[in-house]
C-alpha cells in the first residue's frame, strides 16, 4: 500500500485496478479447470503414468496460485469493511501464510516444469529404456522430494522475506531454472533428428518419435505461457525490494493487480493446453461430462 501511494505522488502513473468480480471469476475458473484435470487423471487408469503425474503436480501449483490470489482479494475486502486491521498480529501471521502459499505455487510450478522437461528428455533419447528409467514409483518419489523442498523453502522465505539474503536467491532461482530448462530444450531439439535416424530402422519408431516430439512441443508451450504469466510478477517483487522509491519502478508497480491476474490466467490456460494436446485426456473429459449429464 505504501509503495502504491508513493508511486501516485511522484509519477503520473495511476494505479490500474482489476474489478473484484474479474478476480473471483478468473480464479474460480482456474481452480475448477485444474480440479477437472486431477479428477480425470485419477479416474482414467490409462493416465496413471509418470508424465501425467507431473502434469497433476503442475495443476496443483496452478490451483494454489489461483487460491492465493482469491484469498488475498477476499482479505483485502474484509480490511476495507473493517473486519481486519492492516497491522495486527493475527493479520501478520495471515499475511505470512499467504506469502508462503504464493511462493509454494511459484516453486511448485518451476520444479514441476523441470520434472516434465526431464521426463520428455528421457522419453526422446532413451525411448526403449524409458519404462525402466522412469517408473511410477520413482516419479512419486521425485514429486515427494519436490513438494517437500518447495514447502520448506516457501515457509523459510515467507518468514525471512524482509532479508535481502532471502529475496536475492529466491529471485535468482526463477531465471536460473528457466535457463536450465531452456538449455535442456535446445539440446533436445538439436539432437532429435540425429536420434530419429538412428532408431528409424526399428519397428514403430517413427510413431514413437512423432509422439515424443509432440510432447516436447507441448512442454515448450507450457514454458512460454509460464514465463509470460509469472515473469511480470517476479519483476514486481524485485522492484519493490530494491528500488521502491524510483519513479519508473513505482510506475511499473502501479499495474500490480494486472500482474496478479496474469498468474491466475496461467491456471486457466494450462488445462486448455492439456486438453488440446492430449487425445487421451480429451476423451476422458468427454466421458466425464457425458456421465454428469
Amino acid at each position: 500500500k505504501n509503495i502504491s501511494d508513493f508511486s501516485l505522488n511522484i509519477t503520473d502513473c495511476t494505479q490500474v485496478l482489476v474489478p473484484e468480480e474479474v478476480f473471483f471469476t478468473v480464479a474460480a475458473a482456474g481452480i475448477l479447470e485444474n480440479l477437472l484435470v486431477l479428477i480425470a487423471v485419477t479416474r482414467n487408469k490409462n493416465l496413471h503414468l509418470p508424465m501425467y503425474f507431473f502434469i497433476c503436480s503442475l495443476a496443483i501449483s496452478d490451483m494454489l496460485g489461483s487460491l492465493y490470489k482469491t484469498l488475498e482479494n477476499f482479505f483485502i475486502i474484509l480490511c476495507k469493511m473493517g473486519y481486519l486491521t492492516r497491522r495486527g498480529d493475527f493479520e501478520k501471521k495471515l499475511d505470512d501464510a499467504m506469502d508462503s502459499m504464493f511462493i509454494l505455487s511459484l516453486l511448485g510450478s518451476i520444479f514441476s516444469l523441470l520434472a516434465i522437461a526431464a521426463d520428455r528428455y528421457i522419453t526422446i533419447f532413451y525411448a526403449l529404456r524409458y519404462h525402466n528409467i522412469m517408473t511410477l514409483r520413482r516419479a512419486l518419489v521425485i514429486l515427494a522430494i519436490i513438494w517437500t523442498f518447495c514447502a520448506g523453502s516457501s515457509i523459510a522465505i515467507a518468514l525471512f522475506s524482509y532479508e535481502a539474503a532471502t529475496v536475492i536467491p529466491f529471485t535468482i532461482l526463477f531465471p536460473l531454472m528457466m535457463f536450465f530448462i531452456l538449455c535442456l530444450y535446445v539440446h533436445m531439439f538439436l539432437l532429435a533428428r540425429s536420434h530419429a535416424k538412428k532408431i528409424a530402422s526399428l519397428p514403430t519408431s517413427t510413431v514413437h518419435q512423432r509422439t515424443n516430439i509432440k510432447g516436447a512441443i507441448t512442454l515448450t508451450i507450457f514454458l512460454g505461457v509460464f514465463l509470460c504469466c509469472w515473469a511480470p510478477f517476479v519483476l514486481h517483487i524485485l522492484l519493490a525490494r530494491f528500488c521502491p522509491h524510483n519513479p519508473y519502478c513505482a510506475c511499473y508497480m502501479s499495474i500490480f493487480h494486472v500482474n496478479g491476474t496474469l498468474i491466475m490466467c496461467n491456471a486457466i490456460i494450462d488445462p486448455m493446453i492439456f486438453a488440446f494436446r492430449s487425445p487421451e485426456l480429451r476423451t476422458t473429459f468427454k466421458k466425464m461430462f457425458c456421465c454428469a449429464r
